[in-house]
């Protein structure tokens, strides 16, 4: 489970008592200075390199760890709000092969190269998401508002079609108005898809 900018490893477990999850073991890294990155996940790879590929060094080790604790691959899920719902997607997308899949609260993918002849999004430069993997048995979650001042709408649907396109099963959830929080259907989502697997 992957906190946002800001956030730290105790608020984001905290959405594992607030989901009814009682027989869920749950690791949480915490960002140093409770950041993954310290620009919008929009900015160029240039920028995002160093602090994804660190962070994306963070998730593979805990999911080591807890396969070495015995919890079979295909058991694990990812999760993230915000700075970490990109990260976990991004996780997802780069290394999650086997994995049971990911939940998203209001994310999008970081992506995999600068695109200098697409559109740009809240004032960056676009992104391609061409990912090789086969995500084929994995889930995805990915919810976003309308108007969410951090995440595009645009961006969090493009992540849906790139998962698709891996084979991922996505799912996706677009609140109406203007926000940037964990809701009650992502609640009841995780609670779900994590308990079917328990």
């Amino acid at each position: 489970m992957l906190h946002g900018r800001g956030g730290s490893a105790a608020d984001i477990l905290g959405l594992v008592d607030r989901a009814g999850l009682t027989r869920t073991a749950a690791i949480a890294p915490e960002a140093p200075g409770n950041s993954w990155w310290p620009t919008s996940f929009l900015a160029p790879m240039g920028q995002m390199a160093p602090h994804l590929d660190a962070g994306l060094g963070t998730v593979a080790a805990a999911v080591a760890t807890l396969q070495a604790e015995g919890m079979a691959r295909d058991r694990i899920w990812l999760a993230g709000f915000s700075q970490g719902a990109c990260l976990a997607l991004e996780a997802f997308a780069r290394q999650g092969q086997g994995l049971a899949g990911v939940l998203a609260f209001s994310g999008g993918l970081v992506g995999t190269s600068d695109d200098p002849g697409g559109d740009g999004l809240y004032g960056h430069g676009a992104k391609r998401l061409d990912y090789p993997g086969d995500l084929t048995g994995g889930k995805a979650w990915i919810s976003v508002h309308e108007r969410d001042q951090h995440i595009p709408l645009a961006r969090a649907l493009d992540s849906a079609r790139a998962l698709t396109g891996m084979g991922a099963a996505v799912e996706t959830r677009t609140y109406p108005g203007a926000g940037h929080a964990v809701m009650r259907d992502d609640l009841a989502t995780l609670r779900a898809w994590v308990n079917q697997g328990a």
